[in-house]
Order: structure tokens, then sequence, then C-alpha cells
């Protein structure tokens, strides 16, 4: 995979998930699985017309569409790490977070429901 995330060794990924579950979670944890998701989300929805921003672990370029090169991009999804991993987990539906604020989307091909949940 050319991109500089890359999916989490299972078992990382396994003790981060219970302690998001558990309500524990520390900062690397919520960083490890905001980057491992988000890697997922990579090889799901190749491309680079949609940034999925996770401030402050990552961003990634997703979805098949006009190429991105310079600047702000013409689609853009923000969320938080917690938002997150809810997305990617099911616990949380794509709708109901942009209904709620937990997240925002901007232009098109912004709709992340196809590719969620994730793992």
């Amino acid at each position: 995979m050319p991109s500089r995330l890359r999916p989490a060794d299972p078992v990382d990924v396994s003790r981060a998930l219970a302690g998001v579950s558990g309500g524990t979670a520390d900062r690397a944890e919520l960083r490890l699985l905001t980057k491992h998701f988000l890697a997922l989300l990579e090889e799901r929805a190749p491309g680079r017309s949609v940034e999925v921003r996770v401030p402050p672990f990552a961003a990634v370029q997703v979805i098949e569409g006009v190429r991105h090169t310079r600047g702000t991009p013409p689609a853009v999804i923000e969320t938080d790490a917690e938002t997150w991993v809810a997305l990617a987990t099911g616990e949380l539906a794509w709708a109901d977070a942009l209904a709620s604020g937990r997240a925002q989307a901007s232009g098109e091909r912004t709709d992340l429901s196809p590719y969620l949940p994730l793992g």
C-alpha cells in the first residue's frame, strides 16, 4: 500500500477496542484505532476526491472522482476520533453522525454509508 497509513496488528486493535468499549481508551489507543480504520477506508474506497479528516490524528483521501492535488479539497469530511471509531465499528450510523453534528461533510461523494462499518 503506497499510503503512510497501514492497518494495525489485530491484537493491538482488539486491545484498543476493549479500552474504547470499556470507557478507558487513552490517546494512544484512539490514535491507533483512528489510523487503522482510516487505512481500512482507504483500502475499501480508493481514490483521491474526498478528504476524511480526524484531527489531530490523521487524514486520508479516498473515493474515486476528480483528483485533488493542492489546497482545500472540494469534498471534505471531518469528525473527532471517538465518532470515527463509532462509525467504523458500526456503533453509530453515518446519517445519525451527520444529523447530530458529530460529523461534518461538504461536497460531492461525501456519503460514507456504503463503506461503513469497516470492521
